[in-house]
């Protein structure tokens, strides 16, 4: 299961991308070396008393016209409302009380979501009883912040996390692979769930932007019990506002945060787009299982080099995640449409495997032997142990003697090492450095 999900909303100008961006911290920053990703900082991951979550911001683009404002910030609230598990409302303790603070509550109350009212901007104790008025939204207890000083955050988080469901989903559920079908609108998304299927469930047509909305359909077979989750494609800045763009986005990121495998659909016509390799980036920096699935390869002349150099081409494209497995298709004509589970599964497999921990040091000792960590400050960083710690995906926590002596091409070393050796073909993997004094 997805991580939690936590939206923050709110009117314009209340300090909604401050907060983001006080709690999403340096962790922002880590990612930026990742070739092949952009971030539209629209989304973090963050922490707080052991619990891991992804923050969504709803801010954004600010209108000047109150009308448009409004209809922006209903697009904005039942978004986050969609796809958040808990909502973080937060008002202005300078300016007070606004008349849209009472439409936005409204908005929310009906979502019957956990909503944690967050007083901003209460910077010096004699504002703290501008917090008052706020009971008035009837939203319960207001807790207040200063986001721009970072005071409050504390006690914010620990309303927040409070609601955070500890069983996750129901059990039933947790027997489900979940596979988040996403890309361009018009490469066939819901063809290939409705050949799945077997059943026309999603309305298919070729005007982009036809699927609204991220669509969950269970689906059982003898490669194992699946839930197909649709997403609105992204369409291009240029056809649309780039707000509603934004929003797109989001929706695609709760569908990559709440699946195991993320399967890029591409129209063999058109090739890879920006687009493509901007969103799959998501799910690569999620360490998700990832295919690429190239549909309407009926309508492609080929020879006997075709598939292999078109392969190559989006391979290169899409060179931050090697590990990717690829399958060529037809939704239309349903060719190799009866592997595409199959492969997901494989995937699947590999994003939940597990490895001893004797064996697993030893591949490391051998590699270190291979190729030593090359010195940096008059240094050499030095593995003492390897365990693995988690699966979906497979997390390693490597202990040594100092991180900050790790070369970032080493640790790409470490990681082909790995593959090499276990197979995690189609999945990310995660490699976490720990320090652990020298005995």
């Amino acid at each position: 299961m997805g991580k939690p999900v936590v939206a923050i909303v709110g009117r314009p100008n209340v300090g909604k991308s401050t907060l983001f961006n006080k709690l999403a911290g340096k962790r922002i920053a880590i990612v930026q070396d990742t070739p092949g990703v952009t971030r539209d900082r629209i989304y973090a991951e963050a922490e707080w008393l052991n619990h891991n979550f992804t923050m969504i911001d709803t801010g954004g683009i600010e209108p000047t016209n109150e009308d448009i404002i409004m209809a922006q910030m209903r697009r904005q609230a039942n978004i986050a409302v969609e796809t958040a598990d808990v909502i973080v409302f937060i008002v202005d303790g300078k300016a007070g009380l606004h008349p849209s603070d009472y439409e936005v509550a409204q908005m929310l109350r009906k979502s019957n979501k956990p909503i944690v009212l967050v007083v901003n901007k209460v910077d010096r104790i004699e504002l703290e009883d501008n917090a008052y008025e706020f009971y008035n939204l009837g939203m319960g207890t207001p807790v207040t912040i200063s986001a721009s000083q970072g005071l409050g955050l504390g006690d914010m988080l620990d309303e927040v996390v409070k609601h955070f469901n500890s069983d996750g989903e129901n059990e039933e559920d947790d027997e489900y692979v979940r596979i988040a079908m996403i890309g361009k609108p018009n490469v066939g998304k819901s063809s290939l769930i409705n050949k799945l299927l077997g059943e026309d469930r999603n309305i298919v047509s070729n005007i982009p932007g036809t699927t609204r909305d991220a669509i969950d359909s269970k689906l059982e077979t003898e490669e194992g019990k699946f839930i197909l989750i649709d997403t609105a494609g992204l369409r291009r800045k240029s056809k649309v506002k780039e707000e509603i763009e934004r929003y797109s986005v989001v929706r695609t990121l709760a569908a990559i945060e709440r699946a195991d495998i993320c399967i890029l659909m591409i129209d063999a016509t058109e090739g890879l787009s920006d687009q493509d390799e901007k969103i799959v980036g998501y799910a690569h920096e999620l360490n998700k299982a990832i295919m690429v699935i190239v549909n309407k390869w009926d309508l492609v002349e080929k020879d006997d080099k075709t598939m292999k150099e078109f392969q190559a081409n989006i391979a290169k494209g899409l060179s931050f995640m090697s590990y990717a497995t690829y399958l060529f298709i037809s939704a239309k004509t349903g060719q190799r449409v009866n592997r595409v589970l199959k492969v997901a599964k494989d995937c699947y497999n590999n994003y939940s495997k597990r490895i001893a921990t004797g064996v697993l040091n030893d591949v490391i000792s051998r590699a270190v032997l291979m190729k030593e960590p090359p010195i940096v400050a008059l240094r050499r960083l030095k593995i003492f142990y390897v365990t693995q710690v988690g699966t979906k995906p497979p997390t390693f926590i490597f202990f040594v003697n100092d991180p900050n002596l790790l070369h970032f091409s080493y640790e790409r070393y470490l990681e082909n090492q790995l593959r090499e050796s276990f197979d995690f073909k189609g999945t990310g993997i995660k490699l976490i450095f720990r320090q652990r004094k020298e005995d």
